[in-house]
């Protein structure tokens, strides 16, 4: 593996990690927090909903910024605005403070979706890319294998609010990441000037462009189960099965590592087949094993074990999906990879918490109202690979 490689990728891994760590990390806490809080399982998860909502429409402000001022004026930004909702999350004294600190906190998070994507694309496209990509992810693996076992062993000794204290120390790392270890890649005469014409004239190229809408639906439906289960699993875990904490925490691990083992599988098959059958093939499998997983739910056979088992072969199936989309989305737009990769970040994020919203009012603590949302998500993904992809079955794309 060449060494600039494996520099690029702890770098900008560690940078991406940052805004998922501050999703799981708090997780295990999150039925403490609605109890210290007294308040319900559904306003707790609004503390998701308002970061991901937070964190998809930002990225439409950090992106044309990326692509105009370079890349690491708006991670200094973005990553000051992260500490200013990590502060608030720590000193929160009800869940309306706590929902409005989160909120900011996905603010500034957002730019550490969108300023690695683009950097990515400044210097690679297609299978190396998609390499680059997937060597990110699992770095970021580090997050729901560590995360909420991290927040686990602060609650026992600082409570929840200890865990925001640990994400204020994240931001400041990262703000040390990008001074001393990240380069600019964004060439002087390759910037574009931010204005709202180019935006609305950039934008009208992506949304009528088929395969960019197309890919990014995909990615985004992939990513809205993900965003579902880890909205409601900490309560399904915790009731349902009785797990403690580190319990929960554990069993959150082991679903994560199937998405983050098969992302590093991801460029090899599609060395091998193509990019785009890579997808469908990845689609294909998700949707198959979460309506099965459904179908055992629904007839009451949801031992923990089969639980568990049957969110990691269908989170592995995402695993494949996730870092090829989100590579095949910016490859024909590399002359505005930050607004395309902020756009479609929006779109997938908007769509993650729609879905939250969807599940919220059917929770009733246990896995019937996830699975069927997580099944869900599958079938609309596998529609859209199907009506897009479809042509690319038999012909591998490079």
């Amino acid at each position: 593996m060449a060494r600039h490689l494996l520099r690029s990728a702890v770098v900008l891994g560690l940078l991406s990690s940052i805004g998922p760590f501050a999703i799981d990390m708090y997780l295990p806490a999150l039925p403490e927090i609605a109890a210290q809080l007294d308040t319900t399982v559904a306003a707790t998860q609004t503390t998701l909903t308002g970061y991901f909502l937070a964190f998809g429409i930002a990225q439409m402000i950090y992106g044309p910024w990326a692509d105009q001022s370079g890349r690491k004026v708006p991670l200094y930004v973005g990553l000051a605005i992260f500490l200013l909702g990590s502060i608030g999350c720590w000193l929160s004294p009800s869940i309306e403070w706590l929902t409005a600190s989160r909120t900011v906190q996905g603010l500034g998070a957002a730019v550490l979706m969108v300023v690695p994507r683009a950097i990515i694309r400044d210097m690679h496209t297609g299978s190396e890319a998609t390499r680059l990509m997937a060597l990110i992810m699992l770095v970021i693996s580090i997050s729901p294998m560590l995360a909420p076992l991290a927040g686990s062993l602060i609650i026992l000794f600082a409570s929840w609010r200890g865990i925001f204290l640990a994400l204020v120390v994240a931001g400041l790392i990262g703000l040390a990441l990008t001074r001393f270890m990240l380069p600019e890649t964004l060439a002087d005469d390759a910037r574009r000037p931010m204005n709202l014409k180019s935006m609305i004239r950039g934008c009208r190229i992506l949304v009528t462009d088929r395969m960019f809408m197309g890919l990014t639906f995909i990615g985004g439906f992939a990513m809205s189960s993900f965003f579902v289960f880890i909205a409601s699993a900490s309560f399904v875990y915790t009731e349902q099965y009785g797990l403690s904490p580190m319990g929960f925490s554990l069993a959150f691990a082991i679903n994560a590592v199937g998405f983050f083992s098969a992302s590093q599988m991801a460029a090899p098959i599609s060395d091998r087949i193509g990019m785009a059958r890579t997808v469908s093939l990845g689609v294909t499998g998700f949707s198959i094993f979460s309506a099965i997983l459904l179908f055992v739910t629904l007839a009451g056979w949801t031992t923990l074990p089969v639980l568990v088992g049957g969110l990691f072969i269908s989170n592995a199936c995402l695993g494949i999906v996730m870092p090829t989309t989100m590579v095949m989305a910016l490859d024909n737009h590399g002359d505005i990879a930050g607004l395309a990769s902020s756009l479609g970040g929006t779109l997938q994020m908007m769509v993650g918490g729609m879905m939250i919203t969807i599940a919220s009012p059917f929770f009733n603590g246990t896995a019937t109202p996830m699975v069927a949302v997580i099944a869900l998500c599958g079938l609309i993904a596998a529609c859209i690979s199907a009506l897009v992809l479809g042509r690319f079955r038999l012909t591998p794309i490079e």
